[in-house]
Formats: structure tokens, C-alpha cells, sequence
């Protein structure tokens, strides 16, 4: 049995000044982290989270900070406050809420690795694919330059910047997510009322891609990049059906509930709603594909989109 440091936290954690310790809603009960946690302990491995509150399996962020990393063989870094959030206004406080929720937490966790008397081999951070700028023609691989053009760009750089460990002790990965659908949270969690209603359809123009991923892949790919000793550098968390375009998905989500998908989100509603900066994320898009996860060795349970909806939506 491995044991493993395993940092997690729910997608609508709150966060407070960067003055003070990480708060955590839920601690490791969150969309992607409860996935990841049963799949690793199917698998044998053992899980201890960073959490505010002291529990069974825990460790809390005053211990990690006083006593320093306990002995692990990998740390997975999930953290980060909910962008998308809809009752959130994209104004400078959330924006500096979403910085803290990701630099602060991975500057801790990357430093406490560091100063680890026996570093975990492998140390793991997931991202996301708003590090390649969107286009209706350029196709992105792991190897595609990025990271400099937005908002959003530039956090995917500062937050890997802020997770790189001097020497090569520790095996360092990063995975830069798309969309997770998955039953229960994600994307899919806002999108099925509409749609069930026969509300449903297109975001803006519908011809943006649509980068996704199963959460049963992302969990997997997270669980490959533990286990696998060769795995290291930046994998992209996608699908590799990587030419969904956001009209598509729609389609696709429609015919799997059975239901008409026709009705389009104009994008004056989106800007409205989430401000200009933060619409970008939907109504632009980019073709990612995952040239490096695939040679890896890492087998998708989900690489199609209608297979996928399907189990979600069971």
C-alpha cells in the first residue's frame, strides 16, 4: 500500500485575504475529489488531506505550515476557487479570490515539498486549458505556446510557475484541465434544467470548441500520472474527440436527454452575466488535444463525447 498526501477541496470553497490560512468548504468532499479519492483507494492507496478542520485522514494547513510536509510518496494539488461562478461579480476582489485560491495554496504545498527531509516522488497539479489562447483554427497539443494573452492565460502561468520544485528529486506533472462532466457538480450540474425543459442549445455562436473531459478520465489520468514513473511534464486533461464544437456538444447533450437543443444563450446574456472578461471562457474556445497524455500509455474509459453524456445523465 502507497501512501499518499492528497490535497483536494470543493469547486465552491471560499477563500480569505492572503493574510490568512486557506478556508475549505467540505475539505476533500468536492466534484473532482471525491472521483479522485475513491478511485485511489480502489486502487490501495492511502489518502490524507490538507484541511482547515483537524479529522481522520487529515492534516490541517497550521499543521503543514509548523511541522512541515509527513512522510508521502505524492501530493495532488486540485485548489481553486470557482471562476464561473454565476453569483459571484467578476470585480477586483473575486479576482484576487481567485489568485490567493490557486498561487497561495500551490506556493505552500510546493514549499513544504521543498523543505520535505524526504520529498514525495511525485507531485502533481491540475490546471487548466485557458493557458492556449482560444481560436476557431488552431489546433493546441502540450507543447503549444500560451500563457500570456488574457486574465486567465497568465493565471495558468503564474500557477505552474508557482508549483515548480528546484532539482529533480520530485517528478513533477501538471495537467491542464477542460471541461469535467460528471454526475452530481461540474459543468453539466447548470446545463441540465435548461435542457431537460427543452430550453437548451448553443453558447453565443456555437462554433467554439468545446474542450472536455469525463471525470472518470480526469481521475484516471490524475491516477496514471501517480503511478506511472515516466510520466512527467504538462498532459492535457482532455478528451481526444478534440473537434467538439460547443454547438455540437449541445447537440449531443440534447439527443442524449432526449430532448430539442435549438434555443441558443445569445452573448449579450452570457456578458452580462459573467462580464466580459469571464465570457471569453464560453464563448471562445480551443481545439486541445492530448498528443502527450495518449503516449503516455493512458487509455480513455470515455475518449467519445455521446458515450460520455450518457453516463452522466443515467
Amino acid at each position: 500500500m502507497h501512501r499518499l498526501e492528497l490535497r483536494m477541496c470543493s469547486v465552491f470553497s471560499t477563500y480569505p485575504t492572503p493574510a490568512g490560512p486557506p478556508r475549505y468548504a467540505g475539505g476533500g468532499s468536492g466534484f473532482i475529489g471525491t472521483a479522485l479519492t475513491q478511485l485511489l483507494k480502489a486502487r490501495g492507496h492511502e489518502v490524507t488531506l490538507v484541511s482547515r478542520q483537524p479529522g481522520p485522514s487529515r492534516i490541517t494547513w497550521n499543521e503543514l505550515s509548523r511541522l512541515g510536509l509527513p512522510g508521502c510518496d505524492v501530493v495532488i494539488n486540485l485548489a481553486g476557487e470557482n471562476i464561473l461562478n454565476p453569483l459571484r461579480r467578476w470585480n477586483e476582489t473575486f479576482q484576487k479570490e481567485v489568485l490567493a485560491s490557486r498561487l497561495d495554496t500551490t506556493h505552500m504545498l510546493a514549499e513544504a515539498i521543498s523543505k520535505a527531509s524526504q520529498p514525495p516522488r511525485a507531485w502533481i497539479l491540475v490546471t487548466g486549458v485557458a493557458y492556449y489562447q482560444p481560436s476557431l483554427t488552431e489546433e493546441y497539443d502540450e507543447d503549444s505556446p500560451g500563457g500570456n494573452f488574457d486574465f486567465f492565460s497568465n493565471l495558468v502561468t503564474k500557477w505552474e510557475a508557482a508549483a515548480k520544485l528546484p532539482g529533480d528529486s520530485t517528478r513533477q506533472v501538471v495537467v491542464r484541465s477542460g471541461i469535467v462532466l460528471g454526475r452530481g457538480g461540474g459543468a453539466i450540474g447548470h446545463m441540465l434544467l435548461p435542457f431537460r425543459m427543452g430550453l437548451g442549445g448553443p453558447i453565443g455562436s456555437g462554433h467554439q470548441f468545446f474542450p472536455w473531459i469525463h471525470i472518470g478520465d480526469l481521475a484516471g489520468i490524475l491516477n496514471h500520472a501517480l503511478e506511472a514513473n515516466h510520466v512527467q511534464g504538462v498532459l492535457n486533461g482532455v478528451a481526444p474527440a478534440s473537434t467538439t464544437t460547443n454547438a455540437e456538444f449541445a447537440q449531443a447533450l440534447g439527443a442524449a436527454l432526449g430532448r430539442p437543443a435549438f434555443i441558443p444563450v445569445p452573448s449579450t446574456v452570457v456578458q452580462a452575466i459573467f462580464g466580459q472578461e469571464r465570457a471569453i471562457m464560453l464563448l471562445e474556445g480551443q481545439k486541445v488535444i492530448p498528443r502527450r497524455t495518449l503516449a503516455t500509455g493512458y487509455q480513455y474509459s470515455f475518449p467519445e463525447l455521446g458515450a460520455a453524456l450518457k453516463d452522466v445523465i443515467a
